[in-house]
């Protein structure tokens, strides 16, 4: 008996040794990338946020004596009323608007599009190099030309004047394409919905995107389109025929097998695409930066942008660290509500199921054990 247990003993040193290696091999192969990470996003974003809580001035360590903590003064700046909560204000209408417009539509698009490079054609390869080419082109050369192309005598308005369209100063006009649609029909509601909410009204908020914003939006979905439809198109190619043709077995038709057998099984491409899509529409930066710099009248202002604005031009490092902190917590919310809307509902409620019957059976383990120790010490007593 003695021997198997000093046996038993020394396989167990043995195991937790191999164990104690094995986590010393796996941290001596990820080192070098957790390091990597630590010193160019770890300790950037660290430093970031002290900055938004503190008032250096972008002279000096932000970590010396002379930098003051000034706990949430940089956020209330934002929300307190002003120039400053009017511009944050703005910019936050500007991009929601993108976000919604842009969103939606490149993601349709690009399932749309793989789809179609999906289907054996003839030089379907040409068709995925010509959808994608967009996807790889400098977004700082696809902004000039759209530029161009959307000036007041460019191609596009001339391609509306041969429709009887009369086209508008793209990059001048800071109406809302919301507002200007409806003053066709003589409603205006400037005077009526005032209502403010950071310093922006209510008619503001709904007016829409301006004309500059729309050919961003545009410009957006044609140049992202082409990478999104490769992430579908693989998602499409690694899809088991077997379950479409169980389906057309069945009889459903085309459009039937696709919304109802395709599109489920294509949940956790669709998450990635959006959560994709929210990232890169929060962040816009460089199609303003290059573009028009938030003018006509603040109407392509972005978070991003202003944050970059705040800091580095106007040298209030601490409100564009705030500012970026803002748009971060947004995207987080943002990517939180669309896994809400994607989930799985039978597998939520599986999951729901099993962690209620989980807790009823340790429910059920405690009272057995506070019975028992009841019981023992009432023979005890008897005792």
């Amino acid at each position: 008996m003695s021997a198997r247990r000093s046996r038993s003993g020394a396989e167990a040193v043995g195991a937790r040794r191999r164990r104690r290696g094995g986590d010393l091999t796996g941290w001596l192969f990820v080192g070098p990338a957790v390091i990597v990470l630590a010193v160019f996003l770890l300790f950037p974003v660290l430093m970031a946020a002290w900055v938004s809580v503190s008032d250096w001035s972008g002279i000096g360590n932000p970590l010396s004596g002379s930098v003051n903590f000034v706990g949430a003064d940089n956020y209330t700046e934002l929300v307190a009323g002003g120039l400053a909560t009017r511009d944050f204000g703005v910019a936050l209408r500007n991009n929601l608007w993108y976000v919604l417009l842009v969103v939606p539509t490149q993601t349709l698009l690009s399932l749309f599009l793989a789809v179609l490079v999906n289907q054996k054609v003839m030089a379907r390869g040409v068709f995925r190099t010509a959808f994608y080419f967009p996807s790889v082109t400098s977004s700082v050369a696809i902004t000039v030309l759209w530029l161009f192309l959307f000036s007041a005598s460019g191609a596009v308005n001339k391609i509306l004047s041969y429709l009887g369209v009369h086209g508008p100063n793209w990059f001048h006009d800071p109406t809302g394409i919301v507002a200007a649609f409806l003053s066709l029909f003589g409603i205006d509601g400037s005077r009526t919905l005032t209502g403010r909410f950071l310093g922006v009204t209510a008619w503001e908020w709904l007016s829409g995107p301006s004309f500059a914003m729309t050919a961003f939006i545009i410009m957006a979905v044609f140049t992202t389109s082409g990478t999104f439809m490769l992430i579908f198109l693989s998602a499409l190619q690694s899809l088991s025929p077997s379950v479409d043709e169980a389906a057309m077995i069945d009889g459903a038709g085309t459009w039937t097998r696709f919304w109802r057998v395709t599109v489920p099984q294509l949940k956790p491409t669709f998450f990635t695409v959006i959560t994709l899509g929210l990232i890169g529409c929060w962040q816009v930066f460089d199609q303003i930066y290059t573009g028009t710099q938030g003018d006509p009248g603040k109407t392509t202002l972005t978070p991003a942008y202003l944050s970059y604005q705040a800091a580095f031009a106007n040298q209030k490092w601490g409100r564009g660290s705030a500012i970026a902190f803002v748009l971060f917590a947004i995207i987080i919310l943002f990517t939180l509500l669309q896994r809400w809307v994607l989930r799985d509902k039978d597998e939520a409620r599986a999951r729901r199921i099993e962690r209620r019957r989980l807790r009823q059976s340790r429910h059920r383990r405690r009272g057995a054990g506070q019975a028992v120790t009841v019981n023992d010490v009432v023979e005890g007593a008897g005792k």
